[in-house]
């Protein structure tokens, strides 16, 4: 009985520990309506020859709209080229199970912006607001992703999506594969 007990007692102690908390940047519920916001999380990062690129995805549901909010940053010494969102890019997430998942950019127009810091490095922001197709979220959250493809105006880029990334950036461990698993949960009503 005892051994019964303490069985019952560590699988329920493993799954309290197991699920993580939902971490928010923001989280506002008024008359208004609700937003929820989720922090940035790294996807993506590529350091090379003095040139840096990271990809970060952000959750968001908005009175009831989940969408999902990327943000790339480039920065170089040298030329930077401007990729786009317009109204006909399209985020496209390979999951494992050989599943292509397609998110559609709002139809909002965005080149991104240029700073010049004090290093005398270009850094160029781009943020898109991608939305789910329905029935997407639930192959998201019950496979890994392996490819990320992104449709900008004029051009397409590929990312192969890590199982673990350590960032140079910050130096603290991310799990890309496994984001939509962890967190849309966070954006679900």
């Amino acid at each position: 009985m005892k051994k019964l007990l303490l069985t019952a007692l560590f699988f329920l102690s493993l799954n309290t520990f197991a699920q993580k908390d939902c971490d928010y940047a923001t989280n506002i519920k008024d008359s208004l309506g609700t937003y929820k916001l989720t922090k940035e999380y790294l996807i993506s990062e590529k350091i090379f020859a003095g040139t840096s690129s990271y990809i970060f995805y952000t959750l968001s549901l908005t009175d009831g709209l989940p969408t999902l909010n990327v943000q790339l940053i480039q920065k170089s010494k040298g030329f930077i080229k401007a990729n786009c969102f317009d109204k006909n890019s399209r985020l496209y997430l390979q999951l494992n199970n050989g599943k292509v998942i397609t998110l559609v950019h709002t139809n909002l127009e965005y080149c991104g912006s240029m700073i010049r810091d004090e290093n005398g490095f270009d850094n160029r922001v781009i943020v898109g607001n991608f939305m789910f197709m329905k029935g997407t979220m639930e192959d998201l959250k019950s496979s890994p992703l392996s490819l990320m493809r992104i449709k900008y105006l004029s051009d397409t880029e590929d990312y192969i999506v890590k199982k673990q990334l350590v960032s140079e950036l910050n130096g603290k461990t991310y799990q890309p594969e496994t984001y939509f698993i962890n967190n849309l949960k966070c954006i679900e009503n």
